[in-house]
């Protein structure tokens, strides 16, 4: 996305400068570091009503009210809420009229000599489009990369500047707005792995999208949301969890899909480091899963996302596509053990050495990062079409050279084929169920829940076709034709 970066001072400075602008910095951690730009670059006094800290926990309870964790969305939350009802109460019956009032806040874990906790912080802004208009609201998750706790605070700084100036400024366009979040910094520095718009300038923007595009732009290399839709931060959500997680398309989910995480669910609860321990279940969709052709069409990623929000799954969106890079992301979340479900055919491709050849390490580098914790995977089978064979991974062939590794990790039950499958899933393939889906055959119905193919049905999703309204006259649709006009940039029918 082409378009003009200002620097730091140049934003900060723009906003002091708009008479307009009136608002209120309070933060929480990591020092003053926001709020230190506006006062540096001069002519703070005609934007900044006030500007404080409430590091003490007892005075930040008296301030804010209590809460569970001080560096977390509730206190961001509460601290918008606070500051923006002070600033409305005491200063709209003197400036209301001409002036569009704002609220920043942060709150910051960043290095520190007693803790060894990933540096991360909650900042959020608070603001009117116009006078006397109810607000809207911008909230963002952020990892502190440098190793240096100076760096850190120098990195925070610029990220609230930049959180400012665009929720001023570029509110009508969320996607340049978020690009705009590292400017000046890059993601060796910052990760955003959560945004959440809300207010009235956002009723058209679907948070799951955002957060598609935070990995798309290498904001952030994963985000997560929930089945209802809700954006949520993946430390918090995975904390002290056992993951089982399945990688697909989904496009759509197929009764394979639910039969694979329902299979491997009651194996991986038997687990003895798994007994009594919450699980939650992820669907996790890469960038590569979702790009057809160069581009990643943002309804069809909208159409997949409400599919699995029928089936009440949470969605995981990364840009991990070698599995040990996914079990790092994973480890980094929660100490609890992981499974990882797949079918045989993936199973194999992770044998094969050609995706390695960027680890010093080769495959055994792969593996020893994969298998470093508590991880195990799980092996759906797969029914072989030409000899009606079932290769499982009990019997899989892998290289020769291989075999012996191979074995290794079956008998240490690091690699574990599904039991107690549905049968009548084995026959079902994905590509199939799409072709049938397009081509009008009603078979495709019975090879997806229930849920799914209603979804399909009424919204009309992934090209279907309606044969009943078909055989009543109605023209087939040309599957190449919408095809070839996709490809062209116009988009499907709804």
């Amino acid at each position: 996305m082409n378009r003009e970066v200002s620097d730091t001072h140049q934003k900060a400075l723009q906003i002091n400068l708009d008479p307009n602008l009136y608002g209120t910095f309070a933060e929480i951690g990591a020092g003053q570091e926001v709020a230190r730009w506006f006062f540096r670059v001069g002519g703070a006094a005609g934007t900044i009503a006030k500007a404080m800290s409430a590091y003490d926990m007892t005075f930040s309870d008296a301030i804010y009210g209590t809460c569970d964790r001080y560096v977390s969305k509730q206190r961001i939350n509460s601290m918008l809420n606070h500051e923006f009802r002070l600033l409305y109460e005491r200063l709209d019956s003197k400036r209301g009229d001409k002036t569009r009032f704002f609220v920043f806040a942060d709150t910051v874990a960043a290095k520190s000599y007693n803790s060894k906790n990933d540096p991360h912080g909650w900042l959020g802004i608070r603001f009117q489009s116009a006078p006397r208009t109810d607000p809207s609201q911008i909230i963002i998750h952020v990892r502190l990369l440098d190793k240096e706790n100076v760096q850190e605070q120098e990195a925070l700084g610029i990220m609230g500047v930049n959180l400012a100036h665009a929720a001023n400024y570029l509110y009508n366009d969320p996607e340049k707005l978020l690009i705009s979040l590292i400017d000046s910094l890059t993601n060796e520095r910052v990760e955003v792995d959560m945004i959440e718009f809300s207010g009235p300038d956002f009723e058209k923007v679907d948070n799951r999208l955002m957060s598609l595009k935070l990995v798309q732009n290498g904001l952030s290399n994963a985000a997560m949301f929930t089945a209802t839709g809700e954006v949520v931060q993946p430390a918090d959500a995975l904390y002290k969890k056992s993951i089982l997680i399945e990688r697909g398309s989904f496009r759509p989910a197929t009764n394979v899909s639910v039969d694979m995480l329902r299979c491997a669910q009651a194996q991986f609860i038997q687990e003895p480091k798994v007994q009594g321990e919450e699980v939650i279940n992820l669907m996790e969709m890469t960038l590569k899963n979702l790009t057809d052709g160069d581009t990643i069409d943002a309804q069809d990623f909208l159409d997949r996302a409400d599919i699995l929000g029928a089936l009440g799954k949470t969605v995981l969106i990364s840009n991990y596509a070698e599995y040990h890079r996914l079990a790092g992301y994973l480890f980094r979340q929660t100490k609890k053990m992981i499974g990882i479900v797949m079918g045989v055919p993936t199973l194999q491709q992770i044998f094969d050495e050609k995706y390695y050849a960027d680890l010093e390490g080769g495959i055994l580098e792969s593996f020893g990062r994969l298998f470093k914790n508590d991880l195990k995977m799980y092996a759906y089978p797969l029914l072989d079409q030409t000899n009606g064979s079932l290769v499982t991974a009990g019997n899989l062939r892998v290289a020769p050279h291989l075999r012996h590794l191979y074995a290794y990790l079956v008998e240490n039950r690091l690699i574990e084929s599904i039991r107690d499958y549905d049968e009548k899933c084995l026959s079902i393939f994905s590509r199939d169920v799409f072709k049938r889906l397009r081509a009008g055959d009603p078979l495709w119905e019975t090879m997806v829940p229930p849920e799914v193919a209603q979804i399909v049905k009424r919204r009309k999703l992934f090209g279907y076709v309606d044969k009943t309204k078909s055989r009543r006259g109605t023209k087939p649709v040309n599957v190449g034709l919408v095809d070839s006009i996709h490809m062209a940039g116009v988009p499907k029918a709804a």
